[in-house]
């Protein structure tokens, strides 16, 4: 079972992320993600990115859900009062 740390590593292993939150079970995992690499990037580009990175892990079912709550840019986050 992946702990929080597990998967926060996993993501920044994807994206250089200037802050990243994740909580969960060990099952299902919401994330928070602020980014300099999201920058000119739809939402849904961001979490495809990250999505996309994590693919094999979640076709393996070792990570069996991560919902993306925030995917923002750091200027984004900043003004968020973040």
């Amino acid at each position: 079972m992946l702990t929080p740390d597990q998967v926060k590593q996993m993501i920044a292993d994807i994206a250089a992320c200037e802050h990243i939150e994740v909580e969960g079970d060990g099952h299902h995992f919401f994330a928070t993600i602020v980014s300099s690499q999201f920058q000119g990037k739809a939402r849904l580009a961001r979490h495809r990115m990250i999505k996309d990175g994590l693919a094999e892990k979640l076709a393996s079912n070792e990570l069996h859900a991560l919902s993306i709550q925030t995917a923002a840019t750091p200027e984004e986050w900043a003004a968020r009062g973040n």
